[in-house]
């Protein structure tokens, strides 16, 4: 372990002590010490210094499951931290939250002592730093450099039940007396303090073994008896050997457990219900697939982020990033038949979307950037999302840099042609934000790029160390023909002879393997159209989507009509294959949210209705009239799209089937049931919490609702940490009072939710008014969202004033 690690790396001795037939899950988040400097605001720094280093935690818990004199529940426990000392210091921070700590017979809070034959400092003095995190203990001499100590405490928490830290989740069950049973665990390996997880519960779980790896699920009894946690238990092994395989390193725990949630605590990992179970009665395959992919994404972690770890949050993106994407390779080795690795092009576009907001961030930023919790938390959105590499690092903390090196070396070994070397490529992508645009002229055949933005007169504040310039590999196709090198543009502007084409169309950006946008001379553009709409399947499946999602964002951008963009979607009349039709609709679902409440939206009601009823109808053949379901992954979604446009544009064949395979569904006593659960507030889940919220805000109706209500209660959600409060929303008559534990808010999304739909002046000047309001007191993690929201409602203003009139007569012109 490195002297200038700050996500400690250590290893940890538990003692549990929990009343057995109590269902209650508690995480914990361990305490992370790392002692000080000779600064004197150290305490008041969110990274700690580099003076100490911890070895191992030996920790006994006890969680009390009945309420103490005061009506609370808490938890009693103790620490023993082993530390060594690397730089001279009389000051000792570790991390510590919500904790009350015993005095102890030295009359201080914690006690130290010395390894061996050493001698340990006493105590001078000791207090709470409740904005950073801290117990500061300050000592009467220094430590001496080499030497380790032992520092012990006794603490009392409370189990509360927000969702944060060390808590509790009640599940109705029956109290099986009050015996007190002790756990005593083995040591752990050396690993990162975040990824420590316990969990305390009457829970029953499913087993298999997977080599010398035991493998379990652990989930509500009533869930494993009715067997949803079956192919959990079953997708996890072939998942678990794939990555072992993929890395060429066995898996380094002797057992690894699964809970709902979704965090990959090492050995431990918790999923949501929804994530992790699969009821063969009531889910759908999208609650299959999403199942496989996030146990996919979260076993991915227990080498990309468990054995090697970031040295700062950073670069997030070496955890993230890596993680989603093999995510797909995992989930695909376990069902092939899904041919689920295309669907990793709908995450890009959306990907895509955000990054080309001015508000955006790069991959990877300076490590002193990034210190205030709500800025980590932040570097988790949706832009972060080499086996030698992984050996050298494995138990230990890495850089972006000690990746590059690897694959620097695996391209020299393996006679790679590369124009620059891997780390000055890579560096124009993870360095400076966002992205490119690549315009190419075929007339001249001139290739250029440049800094792709939605709203081209965003001002750009942030430098970059490369000018918004790229490396760009560019794979691009003649007329159907996949030319053979990848070629490079590597300038902001050149001349390639081979791409002005003439009569021939060029496409580029074969299957989406470059993060970038495409644009073209006018002429392509229409040659392009031309094949689409004559023989489409000539071009791509993955290219026909890219087509359409670059279109829809050029025209936002100003870069090519909103005609043309809308244009792209004609070929759809033909068009059987779900990516190119679900990437249509994302981008038609802007359109919606703008222009749902004005004269366009009737005509594009009217287009869209035409457009899907051949796809409809095509499904209606394919599923024999309904009573077979489609064979592959794809055909199963993109019947739910045919259904849900059909429907949605008043197709009368498909609001006859579904209004009569409703009623037969609510004849079921037990799905009325289901319904009425929405009633109740003990029957949604604190976890829920912001769903409930954005799905009110998902339809034009419960917007304003939904928006009112968060721009009402946001100082009482974010500031004041009670453990409850109250939404109330009125639907069909009907009032629904719902309560939620704050540590339960996704404060990011819920604003992105319930400002989707702003796009008047009036909006504008609420979420300003918002923003000013709050500023005092911040947004946390959200403090990106606010900003890019305020940047979205500006650039939709400037869109409809650009946009309205020639999208009302483009749609009207179709009805012809």
């Amino acid at each position: 372990m490195g002297k200038s690690c700050e996500v400690s790396r250590l290893c940890v001795l538990f003692t549990v002590v929990a009343v057995i037939s109590v269902a209650t899950i508690v995480t914990l988040w361990t305490l992370a010490l790392i002692g000080g400097d000779d600064d004197i605001a150290s305490w008041d720094s969110f990274r700690l210094p580099t003076a100490l280093v911890p070895r191992y935690y030996n920790i006994t818990l006890w969680p009390h499951l009945s309420k103490d004199s005061n009506g609370l529940y808490i938890f009693t426990g103790n620490s023993t931290v082993e530390f060594e000392c690397v730089k001279e210091t009389d000051l000792i921070l570790i991390h510590s939250n919500k904790l009350n700590y015993t005095e102890l017979d030295n009359a201080h809070i914690a006690r130290l002592t010395a390894s061996g034959d050493g001698t340990a400092p006493s105590i001078r003095s000791s207090w709470l730093q409740p904005k950073t995190q801290y117990l500061v203990i300050q000592l009467n001499s220094k430590l001496s450099n080499g030497q380790k100590y032992q520092l012990y405490t006794q603490f009392t928490g409370e189990l509360a039940d927000d969702l944060a830290g060390f808590y509790r989740k009640v599940v109705n069950t029956t109290i099986n007396g009050v015996a007190v049973t002790q756990t005593t665990f083995e040591p752990t390996k050396k690993m990162s303090t975040y990824l420590l997880a316990i969990i305390v519960s009457d829970y029953s779980h499913l087993s298999a073994q997977q080599g010398n790896i035991l493998i379990r699920i652990w989930a509500r009894r009533a869930a494993i008896e009715q067997g949803q946690g079956n192919y959990a238990i079953n997708v996890t092994g072939p998942i678990l050997e794939f990555f072992q395989l993929y890395y060429n390193i066995s898996y380094p725990l002797s057992k690894s457990d699964f809970y709902f949630g979704a965090m990959e605590n090492w050995g431990l990992v918790t999923y949501r219900e929804t994530k992790l179970l699969y009821d063969p009665v009531m889910s759908s395959i999208k609650n299959k697939e999403t199942t496989a992919t996030i146990i996919a994404h979260e076993l991915a972690h227990m080498w990309f982020g468990n054995l090697v770890t970031l040295r700062w949050w950073n670069e997030v993106w070496l955890n993230e990033g890596f993680a989603s994407y093999v995510s797909y390779l995992g989930a695909d080795h376990a069902e092939p038949a899904w041919s689920v690795k295309d669907l990793i092009v709908l995450e890009i576009h959306r990907v895509l979307a955000v990054d080309a907001l001015a508000s955006s961030h790069a991959l990877s930023s300076k490590e002193d950037s990034i210190f205030l919790p709500e800025q980590i938390v932040e570097q988790f959105d949706v832009i972060s999302y080499s086996k030698k590499y992984l050996n050298l690092f494995a138990y230990s903390n890495t850089v972006g840099n000690n990746l590059w090196q690897q694959l620097q070396m695996a391209v020299e070994a393996n006679n790679v042609a590369l124009p620059h070397p891997v780390s000055d490529i890579m560096n124009t992508w993870v360095l400076q934000m966002g992205f490119p645009v690549v315009t190419i002229d075929t007339s001249t055949g001139k290739v250029s790029q440049k800094h792709f933005l939605l709203d081209a007169e965003s001002n750009i504040t942030l430098e970059s160390p490369y000018n918004y310039e790229w490396l760009i590999p560019v794979r691009w196709m003649k007329s159907g023909e996949v030319q053979r090198d990848v070629w490079w543009l590597t300038e902001k502007e050149v001349v390639k002879l081979e791409m002005r084409t003439g009569s021939s169309w060029v496409l580029a950006n074969v299957n989406l393997t470059g993060y970038y946008r495409v644009n073209y001379d006018l002429g392509n553009w229409e040659r392009l159209l031309s094949q689409l709409n004559s023989e489409h399947q000539v071009i791509p499946v993955i290219n026909r989507a890219q087509l359409v999602d670059d279109a829809f964002n050029l025209a936002r951008a100003q870069l090519v009509s909103t005609t043309l963009a809308l244009r792209t979607t004609s070929y759809l009349l033909r068009e059987t294959e779900y990516i190119p039709w679900q990437t249509a609709l994302d981008n038609l679902h802007y359109y919606y949210l703008m222009l749902d409440c004005t004269e366009v939206y009737q005509p594009m009601q009217d287009y869209m209705k035409k457009l899907v009823t051949p796809l409809f109808m095509h499904f209606k053949n394919v599923t024999s009239n309904w009573t077979v379901i489609p064979d592959t992954l794809n055909d199963q979604y993109n019947e739910v799209n045919a259904i849900r446009m059909a429907c949605s544009t008043g197709e009368a064949e498909c609001q006859t089937l579904t209004t009569t395979q409703f009623q037969q569904w609510m004849d079921n006593p037990q799905h009325n049931l289901y319904l009425s659960y929405t009633l109740e507030p003990a029957m949604i889940r604190k976890q829920d919490a912001t769903s409930v919220i954005t799905s009110v805000a998902s339809n034009r109706v419960g917007q304003r609702l939904a928006w009112d209500f968060v721009k009402t209660n946001w100082k009482y959600m974010f500031t004041q940490g009670l453990t409850a409060f109250k939404i109330t929303v009125r639907i069909s008559v009907k009032l629904i009072i719902c309560r939620y534990g704050v540590g339960s808010f996704s404060f990011a999304s819920m604003i992105s939710a319930v400002t989707a739909r702003f796009s008047t002046p009036a909006e504008l000047q609420q979420l300003e008014e918002f923003e000013k309001e709050h500023s005092a007191a911040g947004f946390g993690s959200a403090t990106l969202a606010v900003q890019q929201a305020l940047e979205r409602t500006k650039a939709n203003i400037k869109w409809l004033q650009q946009n309205k009139q020639e999208i009302l007569d483009w749609f009207n012109s179709q009805s012809v």
